[in-house]
């Protein structure tokens, strides 16, 4: 029946900060109707995950957390400290990839993926 993701759609403190945020650091093009249309490329995947209230991945007050599937984690860390956006968690990797994370303006933290 479920054919893919249909968006991911969030309320925002402050939409041009936000918007320029993910923008310049995350390098997605938003457009002039607040989004973007982030087209699947092969190998890509969405992961669709529950986590319990007490799980401890990822903070308890934060509802849900974005994941981002990146082409190359090392060059990505890279881009971030060349305009000065701090990791929230170095890379780690696993059987699953390799991971870190940072927060956006509104402190929500973002996972970025290297399968």
């Amino acid at each position: 029946m479920i054919k893919g993701f249909g968006g991911i759609f969030w309320r925002t403190k402050n939409l041009e900060a936000t918007k320029k945020w993910y923008g310049d650091v995350l390098q997605i093009e938003i457009e002039n109707w607040n989004g973007a249309i982030i087209k699947p490329q092969s190998g890509n995947e969405t992961i669709f995950s529950f986590f319990t209230e007490e799980d401890g991945y990822f903070p308890t007050e934060q509802q849900v957390m974005l994941n981002f599937q990146v082409h190359n984690l090392d060059e990505t860390i890279k881009h971030l400290e060349q305009i000065g956006v701090p990791l929230a968690k170095k890379k780690e990797s696993s059987e699953y990839g390799s991971f870190v994370w940072i927060e956006d303006p509104e402190g929500r933290l973002i996972e970025l993926w290297e399968k």
